[in-house]
């Protein structure tokens, strides 16, 4: 625990104390990633680094606005339904993502229009009944 920096001394000169006491104590022995190169040391300057490590770290692939992350994530549904193992499973990947769509159009947008319309449900399994015939 750092106590405070005593009256008329430097704050570098008290900085520099309180390293050199841990040193000596030995609180920088054994720290992770000791001798290894810095990650990424390379790359170019990020500013936004640590904000991009965290939303990767939590999985979180961008900060969209609503329409646009509705869009990336009926793209996604929509190579998914590709490779659905039965028509049961394709209904249950549409039908709440067409909910969604459907509550996107009922209000204003935040952001970017959505530009899509509902998934005909029946027409997907339809394609896909049909992709799975040619395969």
């Amino acid at each position: 625990m750092t106590q405070r920096k005593p009256a008329g001394m430097s704050v570098e000169t008290w900085v520099d104390r309180q390293i050199r006491e841990a040193q000596e104590r030995g609180e920088f022995a054994e720290l992770p990633g000791l001798g290894k190169p810095l990650p990424d040391a390379s790359a170019p300057y990020d500013e936004m680094w640590w904000i991009r490590q965290k939303m990767a770290r939590e999985g979180v692939t961008a900060l969209l606005p609503p329409a646009l992350a509705l869009r990336k994530e009926i793209e996604d549904v929509l190579a998914a339904v590709a490779e659905a193992p039965s028509e049961r499973v394709v209904r249950a990947l549409l039908e709440p993502v067409n909910d969604k769509i459907k509550a996107m159009l009922r209000q204003p947008p935040p952001g970017p229009p959505l530009g899509r319309k509902p998934i005909d449900v029946d027409e997907a399994v339809r394609e896909w009944r049909e992709a799975r015939r040619e395969a």
